[in-house]
């Protein structure tokens, strides 16, 4: 299989090199817009560098982690996840691309996505004793329940998203409840946010999840609680990521592994935009700053994909061939 497309894409390389300017294009394409930030931004950028700089025609669709990876496994469509954290759907991601139906493209995250329960610098400095969640539990009084004090509160994650069902489990396991803090399910990604924002108003501690990379986190200096514990595979996907798991076990978030992933159907249509997508990829740092800007700037994802167009082409220019990117300096 890799041979094979291998051979389509240098095909479609030399092809394109003989081909009259503009004339080659990848057709139609749809890429799914993830409802959260790093993510809708990467569709925006996709979307210009694609239709640009590769003549493709592209349409956005909605998309979340779980639901439109099933769609792509069993429907092949969207043809692109910009932005897949697969850690949630590893296994059946690896037989979907040993089967061919699925390929992985770039790790668009360099780094990987950081996941955790965090505290507030300012609490961190003042208090040097908190290096682990668990020397937090021992404080409900520094990290006080919005709606009941003096229990403490340990925020959660949205329903829908994995890390509910992980945080929930170590909740469980780390007794947090006869420690005395509670378990805050938030509404929205609009509430945890906010949450984070209220407690840095107050000067009062704040405990739960949260990942990275994304704006709070450049705009309010957080601090990466250890769980004690090395990440365990087997435990965590048997029960630290299973849904009301009986019995689990205190265990670390894993480092996330973040990729692009694209149809079959995709990598045969692409030709060399095949290549863009295996190249495409940027740090923590260079997301932090531009997602940072979308915030102070209430700008949309493709306003902030713009902005880094503009503003980052010594990072783009590098996932794409010198013609391809005056192609789209030209659009800009």
């Amino acid at each position: 299989m890799k041979e094979l497309l291998a051979s389509s894409v240098l095909a479609a390389g030399i092809w394109a090199l003989a081909a009259p300017a503009g004339a080659a294009e990848c057709g139609e394409v749809s890429i799914a817009e993830m409802n959260w930030a790093s993510a809708g931004i990467a569709a925006h950028v996709d979307k210009f560098i694609l239709e640009n700089g590769y003549g493709c025609t592209v349409t956005l669709v909605a998309g979340d982690t779980m639901p439109t990876f099933a769609s792509m496994n069993e429907k092949a469509e969207p043809d692109v996840a910009p932005e897949l954290w697969i850690n949630s759907v590893r296994t059946s991601l690896n037989e979907a691309v040993k089967d061919g139906r699925l390929i992985e493209g770039a790790k668009i995250l360099s780094e990987g996505g950081v996941e955790g329960w965090w505290i507030p610098k300012f609490i961190a400095d003042a208090h040097p004793e908190i290096r682990t969640v668990q020397d937090a539990l021992k404080r409900p009084d520094l990290f006080p329940s919005p709606e009941h004090p003096p229990k403490g509160a340990v925020h959660n994650c949205p329903a829908g998203w994995n890390c509910r069902i992980s945080t929930a489990n170590l909740y469980k396991a780390l007794e947090a409840e006869k420690a005395g803090f509670e378990l805050i399910d938030t509404v929205s990604a609009a509430g945890l946010d906010g949450s984070i924002a209220n407690a840095f108003e107050k000067k009062t501690g704040w405990l739960g999840y949260y990942w990275a990379p994304t704006a709070i986190l450049g705009k309010y200096e957080m601090a990466l609680l250890s769980f004690g514990v090395d990440h365990d595979r087997s435990e965590w996907d048997s029960c630290s990521a299973v849904p009301d798991c009986p019995n689990p076990k205190v265990n670390s978030y894993p480092v996330s592994d973040v990729y692009t992933v694209v149809t079959k159907s995709f990598a045969e249509k692409a030709g060399v935009a095949m290549d863009y997508v295996k190249t495409r990829s940027w740090d923590n740092a260079t997301v932090n700053k531009v997602l940072a800007w979308m915030d102070q700037n209430q700008g949309t994802n493709e306003h902030a994909a713009r902005y880094f167009l503009e503003n980052f082409q010594g990072t783009w220019t590098q996932w794409v061939s010198p013609e391809v990117a005056e192609k789209v300096k030209g659009a800009l």
